[in-house]
């Protein structure tokens, strides 16, 4: 009895073990199932999007397809363009290293130079004598050369002459020669003057030769005077070259002194070669008369002026030049019926101002402009201020 008790007991103890194992595979197994439908869900959703998206990127693998074939031919240019600039590059180097054999040569050069100008300023007052006796030297190859010119003129005409005695000569040659072939046919008294057509074309001929000769001579004289013309040309050129850059020296230091003088004022200023100074510092409003401070800045410009003109040497023909410029509106007085006079009277004021002052008379000219020479064309008054003036440039006879 107690064993089948435990055998009953042991068989329901089985059973209700079993079923919940079995329930619990069977939950398993759905939630297994569950998942798997999801992930089928979620996959073929998830591969619906990647379709897409691989069409999107089919499309831009196209795009980037063409893009690299402009890619690729942009690539082609710049390998060439690459080319080219390694060809530009190795040239440049080239040049590089001859420039700096060229840069160390120049370098060499540039010490010799110190040396030979510290020479050369040791000349330069030589330089100057010898410049006074070129002077006198250009000044007497200008009378040569006049003379020579002349010489030239007449070697001319008679070259004229000579071609048109020549061309003469040569027509009656022809002539003589036709009238000798026609009278070939004609009887024994046509021989003998034949003959004597034959010793007066061999006279003709033997004048024909000395008429070359002499042409010949004077071409050959035509060129060495051209020679000398040339020569004196080019050593007149050279002198009055030096004259210049003398005279643009003494210039530049003019200006420079009236700059201390009159200081960084707004109504004076140089303007390429020439000292501006705008008519309101000198005069009043539609007058020639010199103000005082006026007179007190052509003073200064005077004193500065003399000091540079005893320095200046005799033999270069300066002169200060003073030119008046008016603005555009008119002006209608019995003293000034234009802006052409009043433009000249008060550059004449000028300059009988500085002539007064110790400015030599023949060193000094005055010139009027109206207002035909505008350096603003507004209509405003800044504009009218600008054109209303006066310059002063010191240049060359």
């Amino acid at each position: 009895m107690p064993l089948a008790r435990r055998s009953k007991l042991r068989d329901a103890n089985v059973w209700p073990g079993f079923v919940d194992a079995l329930t619990s595979l069977i939950l398993a197994i759905i939630f297994v199932l569950l998942i798997f439908t999801i992930a089928q869900f979620t996959l073929s959703e998830v591969l619906s999007g990647r379709d897409a998206a691989l069409k999107r990127l089919n499309h831009q693998v196209e795009e980037l397809a063409d893009m690299l074939n402009l890619e690729r031919k942009a690539n082609a240019d710049l390998r060439l363009s690459v080319a080219q600039l390694s060809a530009e590059l190795q040239s440049s180097t080239l040049k590089r290293d001859t420039l700096s054999a060229r840069l160390s040569e120049l370098s060499s050069e540039r010490d010799k130079l110190t040396e030979q100008l510290s020479a050369a300023n040791s000349e330069a007052g030589q330089a100057k004598s010898q410049l006074a006796e070129a002077l006198k030297t250009i000044e007497g190859d200008k009378a040569t050369l006049d003379e020579k010119s002349q010489e030239l003129a007449k070697l001319e005409q008679d070259i004229a002459v000579l071609r048109s005695l020549r061309q003469d000569l040569e027509a009656k040659v022809l002539q003589g020669q036709q009238a000798l072939d026609a009278e070939k046919q004609v009887s024994s008294e046509a021989q003998k003057q034949v003959e004597l057509l034959n010793r007066q074309l061999l006279a003709l001929r033997d004048q024909l030769a000395a008429i070359q000769k002499a042409l010949d001579a004077s071409e050959t004289q035509n060129k060495q005077k051209d020679v000398q013309i040339a020569d004196l040309g080019k050593r007149l050129n050279v002198a009055l070259a030096g004259k210049v850059e003398e005279l643009a020296r003494y210039r530049s230091e003019f200006f420079g002194r009236l700059r201390e003088i009159l200081g960084n004022r707004s109504d004076i200023r140089i303007v390429g070669d020439r000292f501006v100074f705008q008519s309101e510092v000198l005069f009043p409003t539609a007058s020639a008369d010199l103000s005082p401070d006026g007179r007190q800045t052509l003073s200064h410009l005077a004193d500065s002026l003399k000091q540079i003109a005893a320095e200046i040497p005799p033999t270069i023909h300066w002169i200060l030049e003073v030119d008046g410029y008016t603005d555009k509106r008119p002006i209608s007085t019995p003293r000034f019926p234009s802006n052409w006079e009043l433009s000249t009277a008060r550059a004449t004021a000028v300059v009988k101002f500085l002539a007064e002052n110790g400015i030599p008379p023949e060193h000094l000219a005055a010139a009027g402009f109206g207002e035909y020479q505008p350096i603003d064309n507004g209509n405003t008054e800044a504009a009218y201020a600008k054109n209303r003036r006066i310059e002063l440039k010191l240049t060359q006879r």
